[in-house]
């Protein structure tokens, strides 16, 4: 029988998981795995020297650990916000109390930076660099339209440069890639501002649909679409992109349908539906990256 400590462990345990979003940085891990094994390794590496490359391992550690210190700090600021735009998930992070984040949220910078300096110190420079970034968009820059969801786009696609760097694989494609996701994550940040609307109005946060008007926000998710879908047809005449082709024109249908929905969309509920669905092409995105060179494992494997 669980007693009443026990069960209070279990609820700040299961709360800081909710509040570093656990199954993010699971996704993070493996999306950062496979980008190395599929697009960034040279040909001539093994998959057992790429999945035990010990400074590999310790790049996408830190890079957890920063995204994760980061998702804390972000919790940390929008508390108040989360508790009007979705109060069950915020009932459930306040086990964990504020305190006992930023706590938190110091150890993890810290042990980024060691961890970080076992590769190298350009490393312990850039992880620093992007500790500092995701404090000073949470702290100033998230308030500000346009300019915050861009920044915050760019925080996030900004750890899978780590991984370019140590490999030096300064490819198109992968550049194009990263355009690709960029212009998608840009979308979902104007999703999450339509989605948490009444809390940025009743906190005076400075978004897009605040300021400039929910048909705005709609508006500029439009075009960034249709801005994808250039990106992704540039992307399929361009490159071998095997039978990840097959996503490709999988997302231009979807990104169709986010327009639609979008454009529809009147209450939190129907935004949440958009949002989710913008996350499923990502996740789908990250697996997809496998259909590159499917028989690339079994070359690896021998």
């Amino acid at each position: 029988m669980v007693t009443p400590i026990q069960k209070q462990i279990i609820l700040k345990l299961f709360s800081m998981f909710v509040v570093v979003r656990g199954f993010n940085l699971a996704l993070i891990v493996i999306a950062q795995y496979i980008t190395a094994v599929f697009i960034m390794a040279p040909s001539s590496q093994s998959l057992s020297e790429i999945l035990f490359d010990h400074s590999l391992f310790a790049l996408i550690l830190a890079t957890v650990g920063a995204i994760g210190s980061g998702y804390i700090i972000n919790n940390f600021y929008d508390s108040e916000k989360d508790s009007i735009n979705r109060p069950r998930k915020s009932t459930l992070e306040q086990y964990v109390s504020q305190n006992t984040k930023l706590i938190l949220y110091f150890i993890i910078n810290f042990i980024v930076v060691i961890i970080a300096s076992y590769v190298s110190f350009r490393s312990v420079l850039f992880f620093s660099f992007y500790i500092f970034s995701i404090w000073f968009y949470s702290h100033k820059i998230k308030k500000r339209p346009i300019i915050g969801n861009l920044i915050s786009a760019i925080l996030t696609i900004t750890p899978f440069f780590a991984i370019f760097l140590y490999y030096k694989n300064y490819s198109g494609l992968i550049f194009v890639f990263g355009f690709y996701l960029f212009l998608i994550l840009a979308m979902r940040e104007l999703v999450k501002d339509l989605e948490n609307l009444k809390g940025d109005l009743t906190l005076d946060y400075k978004t897009v649909p605040v300021v400039y008007g929910e048909k705005t926000a709609k508006i500029m998710i439009a075009l960034l679409v249709m801005m994808n879908i250039l990106v992704t047809g540039y992307l399929v005449s361009t490159y071998d992109l095997g039978k990840m082709d097959y996503f490709f024109y999988g997302s231009m249908s979807l990104l169709s349908v986010v327009v639609i929905l979008i454009y529809k969309a009147k209450s939190q509920r129907q935004f949440v539906w958009v949002h989710n669905l913008l996350r499923l092409l990502i996740l789908l995105g990250v697996f997809s990256i496998v259909l590159l060179n499917p028989s690339l494992i079994l070359s690896k494997l021998l």
